[in-house]
């Protein structure tokens, strides 16, 4: 059987298309799907970009530009639309649409519906409804109900600039599967904020004034898969507040103030996938970071202040696909630092204070059997291209291809070599 017409939109764009507007009745839409397991993080290097490297060597503002582009699709508010009244057909076939074009019609279809639609109720939340339950998006100037939907799955309410929420403002959605408060300026949660919504699956904090969060908050969060607490002002952090995630995969912590982290804080999230600690003011880490995790895949510690990265910090993460360190303080980094990251995929080491890495360091990276197909970026740095750095020219000529800003990586002494690419050095010795 053809596959329904899929696309993915934006929450609020969809949210204000009738049902029966492309000539597919309400009964026919299979579903307004909150995709909250894989268009979270979109791309597959999600909102820091995804970068190619190529033989024409993809340079700094291209890899800069894309990761702009992927940080304005959004975290949130993603959805999966399936209409089985239009299909899609294999090309080529008989009447057969390219799926391209049939997404493209699709999105030109919501887009008249939407232009043809009765002028909002500007003082009103947007409701959808929908056969798994109904969606709300409320922003100003809507005026806030004191209740919801009972069978609310998705509440947005953003850009309201509130410091707190009534302790029962979810008092009746249990079933609530996503919910969204970013861009207010909430400044404290009551310990018993979530007990009503123990479905609850995404919890979206972003750009609000959170210094610390109640212990006991997510006592009833079994099923909370992704927690972003991005932009807020978190100068600390206490294992006991992340106590009952035991399903959590994706926890975003960036953009904060912390300068130091809790032993033993990940201890008990063990389903973690992807842990965002960037753009804080860290300076070093807890040896024991990520012990807790079982299968980390993705590690973004980008724009803080590591000075060093030590033997055992990534050690218990074999599984580990995707390393951010750019953009640190980084001038020391272990032999032993990389070593049994089996799956790594990427790495950025660039804009750091590295001068020579130890022998060793990329014995166990860019082999055959793992070729790091994402690539790396060891850019920025003041590197001495030197006899010691004879481990890193075999390995760097050995895996060029996968290289990235190659102009931008070059020689800061000795005075020979001074202002050549690291390429050229290596090729030269």
């Amino acid at each position: 059987m053809p596959a329904p017409i899929c696309t993915k939109l934006d929450a609020l764009s969809v949210s204000r298309v009738p049902f029966g507007a492309l000539g597919c009745p309400r009964a026919l839409w299979s579903k307004i799907e909150l995709d909250t397991a894989s268009n979270l993080v979109w791309p597959a290097l999600g909102r820091k970009g995804r970068k190619f490297p190529r033989g024409d060597n993809l340079g700094k503002s291209e890899k800069v530009s894309r990761e702009r582009a992927h940080r304005s699709r959004g975290f949130a508010g993603q959805v999966g639309v399936c209409c089985p009244g239009l299909q899609h057909m294999e090309p080529g076939s008989p009447g057969g649409l390219d799926p391209q074009l049939s997404r493209t019609l699709l999105l030109l279809l919501l887009s008249t519906a939407s232009a043809q639609e009765v002028a909002p109720n500007r003082a009103a939340c947007v409701v959808s409804h929908a056969v798994n339950g109904s969606s709300v998006s409320c922003h100003p100037p809507a005026q806030i109900p004191r209740r919801f939907p009972a069978d609310t799955v998705f509440l947005v309410v953003e850009f309201f600039n509130l410091t707190r929420l009534p302790d029962d403002t979810l008092r009746g959605l249990a079933r609530l599967q996503e919910l969204h408060l970013s861009s207010n300026q909430l400044e404290s949660l009551s310990p018993n904020f979530l007990l009503p919504a123990p479905l609850l699956q995404v919890l979206d904090l972003t750009r609000n004034r959170l210094a610390r969060l109640p212990r006991g908050l997510f006592q009833a969060s079994g099923a909370l898969h992704t927690l972003v607490l991005k932009q807020n002002q978190l100068e600390a952090l206490e294992p006991s507040w992340l106590l009952g995630l035991k399903a959590l995969r994706h926890l975003d912590l960036s953009e904060n103030r912390l300068q130091t982290l809790p032993p033993g804080l990940l201890a008990n999230v063990t389903s973690l996938r992807i842990l965002d600690l960037s753009n804080n003011q860290l300076k070093a880490l807890p040896p024991d970071l990520l012990k807790g995790p079982l299968r980390l895949e993705r590690l973004h510690l980008e724009g803080n202040r590591l000075q060093v990265l030590g033997e055992g910090l990534l050690a218990p993460q074999p599984d580990l696909r995707y390393l951010f360190l750019n953009d640190n303080k980084l001038a020391t980094v272990a032999a032993g630092a990389l070593r049994g990251l089996r799956q790594l995929d990427f790495l950025d080491l660039s804009n750091n204070l590295l001068t020579g890495t130890p022998k060793g360091l990329w014995t166990s990276l860019g082999q055959p059997a793992r070729d790091m197909k994402d690539g790396f970026d060891i850019s920025g740095n003041p590197w001495i291209c030197d006899g010691n750095l004879e481990d890193l020219y075999g390995w760097l000529v050995a895996n060029k291809d996968k290289m990235f800003s190659r102009n931008a990586t070059r020689c800061a002494g000795p005075e020979a070599w001074k202002g050549q690419t690291l390429l050229v050095a290596a090729e030269s010795h």
